[in-house]
């Protein structure tokens, strides 16, 4: 009992780091409240000049991400084990799939997946030289879902997941994200570590309203296609309420109770999705434009990566791809911490398989079903498009489904999935920011206090809620966006500091008894974890 009241004392509110981001979200939102259109033309503006400014610089750092995940996956680093040979993972490899695979983009493909490639098919780049509306408009629809939700997003996250969990692990660096910049700029840069934090939490909060709004939004619009009741703030705030509760009990009960047993429901959940839109979807169809879409996406990669629309004066790329770039990079530092903690016994090529092949792989057959039917039914004259300008973006997907036998079943059921997919997000996001504002977080007392984890849930709950209501999703969008920004530096330094340490690993890694006489990774056997 003593050693338990020890742990509890050592582990304690980091103010540096706490109060600075969450002040900032304080006086964001009352600053929304008390002039809403100046708040909005305020982030509108930095925005743009963002966005006009270094549109070139977040399409070669998502390239450089691809790279770099590649050139480790071959590098001695590959075989270096997460926390040194005799660590042993904190669960199976399945459950790691299952919450990797709900923590980063899951939500987000359930909701944009059938009404985002209706916006490009009818707005295509000026670049792609086709007519709106046309088959050559809708190959390069599928192309540029392949191109936003597969490869490059998950190269991102991968980078600074891989940087965290080394350094964490291997380095016995502090529990903090201006750790990962130690194998760039040597021990110097720690007493920096609270800035990153701050800066990274506060990039993390807008991105979590914004994705918590959207998914609000979502569900609201098909409670009321079930329902009959109205979208509204009243509606938005009974759900975000809803949502909120049940992710902070998860976050309190823990990785190993609450996010696994999320995460396992909401995986296989997925799959009964794919397999029925599958088989009663517009099977040949969907199958031959995913082929086509993704034989354009391999050999367009590098020119839709880099594309900027400036030569056109197209803004098509800055409010697609490059937007979808400072989204990624605004939620990537605190969704790493995430990550990067539960990877502890297991080697960095299982890390990258985990974490961007498998998803990648299945956010690829997502987007190749769902967003091809939407497609489809767009060309048989049901009137998505028509249905996006008029209800929203949340009501395409209703309208797919309704296209499908047994809908009555399937709606409700999408209703369920996006619940718990946007509960296992704002779950796992909250521990990890619970965890930077700590003091005393380590490899064996990996928890932060349970008050600290509903302060976040509950303050992130209210200003989604606030803002959607008074400012409109647009504001948060915009606030994300330009969250993404200093990430973007941060990824830099990270893609360096990861070059380093994959080709010299003995150099950084404390368990040097891991490596040869040549300095190369002992490859040992896979640790299996013990069955419950």
């Amino acid at each position: 009992m003593q050693a338990v009241n020890e742990k509890t004392v050592n582990v304690s509110l980091r103010k540096s780091v706490f109060f600075p981001p969450w002040l900032l979200l304080v006086a964001m939102v009352i600053v929304s409240l008390t002039n809403g259109e100046a708040f909005l033309s305020g982030l509108n503006i930095a925005t743009r000049w963002i966005l006009n400014n270094f549109a070139w610089a977040f399409n070669m750092t998502t390239v450089a991400c691809v790279f770099t995940v590649i050139i480790v996956y071959f590098s001695p680093l590959g075989n270096v084990r997460i926390g040194g040979s005799k660590a042993r993972p904190m669960m199976r490899y399945l459950d790691l799939i299952w919450i990797t695979l709900c923590t980063t983009i899951a939500a987000g493909i359930l909701f944009w997946a059938c009404s985002e490639p209706l916006y490009h098919m009818y707005g295509p780049a000026m670049a792609e030289g086709v007519e709106a509306g046309t088959p050559g408009a809708a190959v390069f629809a599928m192309k540029t879902m392949f191109l936003e939700w597969t490869w490059s997003p998950y190269a991102i996250y991968t980078v600074a997941t891989l940087v965290f969990a080394f350094v964490f692990y291997n380095m016995k660096q502090p529990f903090s994200m201006g750790a990962a910049l130690v194998p760039a700029f040597g021990e110097k840069v720690k007493k920096y570590n609270s800035v990153v934090d701050v800066v990274c939490l506060f990039a993390l909060v807008a991105g979590v309203a914004a994705a918590l709004g959207t998914g609000t939004l979502n569900i609201a619009g098909g409670v009321e296609k079930v329902f009959g009741i109205k979208s509204s703030p009243v509606s938005w705030g009974i759900i975000i309420c809803i949502i909120a509760v049940t992710f902070i009990v998860s976050s309190v009960s823990g990785i190993m109770k609450g996010i696994r047993l999320l995460s396992s429901i909401n995986s296989k959940v997925y799959f009964i999705l794919l397999v029925f839109m599958l088989v009663f979807g517009p099977t040949a169809f969907m199958l031959n434009l995913t082929s086509e879409g993704l034989g354009a996406y391999i050999q367009d990669f590098f020119r839709m990566s880099l594309m900027t629309g400036d030569v056109f004066g197209d803004g098509w790329t800055k409010s697609w791809p490059i937007f979808y770039w400072c989204n990624w990079l605004a939620w990537t530092p605190i969704t790493a911490v995430f990550l990067g903690k539960i990877l502890k016994g297991y080697t960095i090529r299982d890390a990258i398989k985990c974490n961007f092949v498998i998803p990648a792989v299945f956010s690829t057959i997502w987007m190749g079903l769902f967003s091809t039917a939407a497609i489809y039914y767009e060309m048989q004259g049901m009137g998505l498009y028509d249905t996006l300008l008029e209800s929203g973006t949340e009501a395409v997907v209703y309208t797919v489904f309704e296209q499908l036998p047994l809908s009555v079943i399937l709606i409700p059921f999408y209703l369920f999935i996006v619940f718990i997919s946007f509960v296992t997000a704002t779950d796992s996001n909250t521990n990890a920011m619970a965890g930077l504002c700590t003091v005393g977080v380590t490899q064996d007392e990996q928890e932060s206090p349970a008050w600290l984890k509903i302060v976040w849930g509950i303050s992130m709950a209210v200003m989604t809620w606030l803002l959607i209501s008074f400012a409109g999703i647009d504001g948060i969008k915009a606030a994300s966006n330009l969250g993404g920004f200093p990430n973007l530096f941060l990824m830099l330094i990270m893609i360096y500091g990861l070059l380093k340490i994959s080709f010299n690993p003995k150099k950084y890694d404390i368990f040097k008894e891991d490596y040869d006489d040549n300095g190369k990774p002992i490859v040992s056997q896979r640790l299996e974890i013990e069955k419950e």
